[in-house]
């Protein structure tokens, strides 16, 4: 079988992982049609170049990688496309392992070679272009990147051997970019990086971040700003008190603490201990109040201990974290963690991943039904059959509850107060607030 024939180049991109990953693909994306190449992000096209960015993050992220991969292979070589280029976390690891071992594939790229990946198109790479980047995600949010890499000497994390050192973007670069989203349309933006509370120290030789904020609340039409993956050690305290005066910042923390036993802490390499992880949360739920505070964890680390996961059983029973994720522990090569025996047995990790979310399947609930009779600001961002499901500003989309809106006229990417009439673990159902006639 023959590949269809094409005039020019049609590409489309696959992102596997993470939102920084949605970020990179579309910033290709933006490059490439800025170069006048037929691209497409994740398109229900015939195309004949697919470009892979790949997650590499832990085992279950980089066999979804490897197996996407390989079905584009296959699709290659049944004559459907012609060329498969593989770009982003898992390419830069494994690169030379790759090459050899899926030689199918036409090209593999490092997360920061986008230029040589672009020269196979014949095009160049436009700085122009930057800061007015193409957006994959629903029209009304959009991410925004403002920092790469990580500094942080995590025994367990690989992030550093995929993206390097942390590199903070500029504050008016970032600035321009936020007001080019929100000029076309963009209502929320996300801010991420591998570490958001190290940003500017490398640039401005000070933490900026609270310095970002401001600059970015201000930015005219910019109804919220959320903040995603702040690490516990040297947290920049100051952001507190602009999180509670300014109103388009929500109220909302995604800060990512691993562990809570002493002894799990150092051998991570985290920085900080269970007293002052304890004392951080009090004064951001005091300084913030009302704050909806994210967290993950890791079970199974090497060495932990029956007592040590039930010093994280009794921390997240009583702390009562109101969105928490677990992730089994992944043994990868070349990190600190590596040098230590994976003496957890698989299935134990199993039994505890899902203990610590049994846990906070209860809270979840318990603290969903406390919102039933209250009225919340909720952005739509689909239908869902006859309803329409939006988000309140203590959730993040993909990851977070979904408040599921029954009414007529609702337009997504709009804002509606809506009277919460009933709860589950992981989402509400509301109505449109009546209005003082008692319309909806």
């Amino acid at each position: 079988m023959k590949t269809k024939a094409f005039k020019k180049d049609k590409v489309n991109i696959i992102t596997l992982g993470c939102s920084k990953n949605i970020v990179d693909s579309e910033v290709m994306l933006t490059q490439l049609r800025g170069n006048e190449i037929d691209a497409h992000h994740e398109a229900d096209i015939p195309a004949n170049v697919v470009i892979i960015n790949t997650c590499g993050f832990i085992d279950r992220a980089k066999e979804e990688s490897v197996n996407t991969i390989l079905d584009y292979v296959e699709r290659k070589e049944a004559g459907e496309i012609d060329k498969v280029y593989v770009t982003g976390c898992l390419s830069e690891r494994y690169k030379t392992d790759l090459e050899s071992e899926i030689p199918q594939v036409d090209a593999w790229f490092g997360t920061m070679e986008l230029p040589s990946l672009l020269h196979k198109f014949n095009a160049d790479y436009k700085q122009e272009l930057v800061g007015e980047r193409l957006t994959t995600t629903d029209s009304h949010y959009a991410y925004l990147k403002i920092a790469e890499g990580c500094d942080r000497p995590c025994s367990f994390c690989a992030i550093p051997l995929m993206r390097g050192g942390h590199k903070s973007r500029s504050i008016e670069d970032l600035v321009k970019e936020t007001e080019w989203l929100v000029k076309r349309g963009v209502k929320e933006v996300m801010l991420i990086a591998q570490d958001l509370t190290y940003y500017g120290l490398d640039l401005y030789r000070d933490r900026k971040l609270n310095e970002l904020l401001q600059r970015l609340s201000d930015v005219n039409g910019l109804e919220w700003l959320r903040l995603h993956y702040a690490y516990p050690s040297g947290f920049p305290v100051e952001i507190l008190q602009t999180m509670r005066e300014r109103d388009n910042i929500c109220k909302y923390l995604d800060m990512p603490l691993q562990h809570i036993s002493d002894r799990m802490l150092k051998s991570m390499r985290r920085g900080i201990t269970r007293k002052k992880t304890e004392e951080l949360v009090q004064n951001i739920r005091e300084t913030v109040p009302g704050i909806a505070l994210r967290t993950t964890l890791i079970a199974g680390y090497p060495g932990e201990t029956q007592e040590d996961f039930e010093e994280m059983v009794e921390f997240v029973e009583s702390t009562r974290f109101d969105r928490l994720g677990v992730f089994k522990y992944s043994h990868e090569e070349n990190t600190h963690a590596f040098k230590l025996e994976d003496d957890v047995p698989e299935d134990e990790k199993d039994n505890r991943v899902a203990q610590i979310m049994a846990i906070q399947q209860d809270i979840s609930f318990e603290l969903n039904q406390e919102k039933v009779g209250k009225s919340f600001k909720v952005l739509i961002d689909r239908k869902e059959g006859p309803m329409f499901a939006g988000r309140t500003e203590h959730d993040s989309p993909e990851v977070d509850n979904e408040v599921l809106v029954t009414g007529k006229g609702l337009k997504i990417g709009e804002f509606y107060d809506v009277l919460i009439t009933d709860a589950t673990e992981f989402d509400l159902m509301g109505k449109l607030k009546a209005d003082k006639s008692g319309r909806e």
